[in-house]
Order: structure tokens, then C-alpha cells, then sequence
């Protein structure tokens, strides 16, 4: 199957889970994955899409099974690939499968107990591109670097905040560090999802503290991106970020957001709503305007 193809397809999928039966779509990707199962590029998007929707599921049971189900598909293409690059990316998915089944020591097992340090060869690449004088190509191989660096930054925030939550001074520095970074990379615009999951980690580690004001806060500039800066959504760049878009394109699935709109803005709200880290706030009229725009968000275009 071709790479559009399964571009194609994936999205197709992720578009039923948002408007038809759960078990109907379920079985669709059931008989995918053994119509193709000697393509291991659509296998790999076939575990992501499982894992994307498995809590659709209406029991804990199936949703394990479709977890440990998205695990065996890595463990089949890291085993039998040859594609040294999707192989690897199977096992750091597979490890993501371990993490949410709760079961922590298969992740040491698989990925290995040493920090690596992270790989700058997109610097060296950069360099042989100015070498050849193709400054245009180098510049593009230098955000690309930046622009990752930054998400691997910004996007460890919410666990560093989680494993500090007992230390108040820890959390106020590391929000301080992590908003001033998003100011000045404006980090609401360029990559929204990273913004919201800081806010509503930041607004629950407020809420365990009964701390009414910093957990409003917070959540209203959660509701703020998720309703003015999150829709349409897709992978892009900016001004200071101009030469990436291409990148984007050439992802196995784009730039387009790997589930659907509707289940996006859904899950938006029930991360409020249903959070019981929130519910001293439930009588504030701050709170029920902040989950009334959540819930009507899930209707707008």
C-alpha cells in the first residue's frame, strides 16, 4: 500500500470511529489488518489509530485488549521489518502501549534503563547543505532541528509539573521557565495542543491544592485555545518557523490531527468535566462559563 494510500485510509477509519458504531469501525480494522498484514508502514498507522480511539470502548476489558492488541502490531514490525527507521519507531510506540496498560517494567525492558543523548545530526546535515550552497535546504534542515528540540521542551512540561506536584516552589519555576518560553515562541499559535495540555495540568495541580483563583486561571486559558486557537487544526509553521510546512506534508498521515475534529473537541470537554480535581470549583460561575464554551465548542464548525 502506497504512503498516500495510507494516509488516505487512516483518516477514512478515524472519521467512522467519530460517526458510526464503535464495533462496525472495529471490524473494519480488524479485517485491514489482515488484509495487509505484510505491509508493515499501514500496520504501524493501524496500531496508532488503535491506540488514538481505543477509549471508544465501552469497557475497560476491550479497551486493554485493543491497547495489547496495537503493542503485538509493533512487536510483529519490529521483529520482521527491514526499515531500520520504522522499526525503531515501533518500539517507541510499543512502549507507549506499555505505558498506558500500566505496565512500566516492559517499557525499561524494551527501551533499556540508559539516557541516551539526543541525535544532532540534523546540524551536520544543515552544514554539508551550506557546503553545496544550498542555503535554502539548509535553513529547512535547521528549524525542522529547532522546531523539534522546542516540542521535546515544551512537550515534557506536563510530567515534569506531575512529578514535582508536592514540591509548590518546583511548579511555580517550572511554570514560570515553560510560559515565558511559549511567549516568546508563541507557542498558543504555532502548536496549541502542547499549550493546552500545560494548562490543564497546571489548573489540576491548582485543583489538588484547593487553590480556587490559579485553577480558574488556568482552565479559562485552557477553554481559550481549545475554542479560539485549536480549529481548524493542523501542523504549520509561522514566521520565525517559515521553512517547515513541507515537513509536515511528507508525515505518514500530514499535517491533519490524527483523530477527528468532534472526538477531539469531546474529549476537550470531558477533561473538565468529568476531572475531580475540578469539582470544588463546581458552583464558581467562572467554572460552568469555562465548560458551557467547552460544550459548545464540541457543535461549532
Amino acid at each position: 500500500m502506497t504512503k498516500k494510500d495510507i494516509k488516505k485510509l487512516y483518516h477514512q477509519i478515524s472519521s467512522s470511529f467519530a460517526h458510526e458504531p464503535f464495533d462496525d469501525v472495529m471490524k473494519q480494522c480488524k479485517y485491514t489488518i489482515k488484509k495487509y498484514y505484510s505491509c508493515f508502514p499501514l500496520l504501524f498507522q493501524m496500531a496508532v489509530l488503535l491506540v488514538n480511539h481505543h477509549m471508544l470502548a465501552s469497557n475497560e476489558e476491550d479497551k486493554r485488549e485493543i491497547l495489547n492488541e496495537a503493542a503485538k502490531l509493533c512487536i510483529r514490525i519490529r521483529e520482521e521489518s527491514d526499515d531500520v527507521w520504522l522499526g525503531r519507531n515501533a518500539s517507541s510506540f510499543e512502549a507507549v502501549c506499555y505505558i498506558m496498560l500500566q505496565q512500566p517494567q516492559d517499557v525499561i525492558d524494551l527501551l533499556g534503563e540508559e539516557i541516551r543523548p539526543m541525535n544532532t545530526g540534523y546540524e551536520v546535515m544543515a552544514q554539508a547543505y551550506q557546503m553545496l550552497n544550498n542555503t535554502s535546504k539548509a535553513n529547512e534542515v535547521t528549524q525542522v532541528g529547532m522546531y523539534q528540540y522546542l516540542l521535546a521542551l515544551m512537550g515534557a512540561t506536563p510530567a515534569y509539573l506531575m512529578l514535582n506536584a508536592n514540591d509548590h516552589e518546583r511548579v511555580e519555576e517550572v511554570l514560570h521557565r515553560s510560559l515565558a518560553v511559549a511567549e516568546i515562541y508563541h507557542m498558543e499559535e504555532l502548536h496549541p495542543n502542547t499549550m493546552a495540555q500545560i494548562y490543564l495540568t497546571a489548573a489540576q495541580l491548582y485543583g489538588s491544592l484547593k487553590n480556587r483563583n490559579k485553577s480558574l486561571h488556568m482552565l479559562q486559558k485552557y477553554s481559550d485555545v481549545c475554542t479560539k486557537k485549536f480549529f481548524p487544526f493542523s501542523l504549520h509553521g509561522d514566521s520565525y518557523f517559515d521553512q517547515i510546512e513541507g515537513w509536515f506534508e511528507d508525515f505518514d498521515l500530514g499535517s491533519r490531527a490524527p483523530r477527528s475534529e468532534i472526538l477531539i473537541k469531546e474529549s476537550m470537554y470531558q477533561g473538565v468535566c468529568l476531572n475531580p480535581a475540578f469539582s470544588f470549583l463546581k458552583d464558581q460561575p467562572q467554572y460552568k462559563n469555562i465548560l458551557e464554551a467547552l460544550e459548545l465548542n464540541i457543535g461549532s464548525e
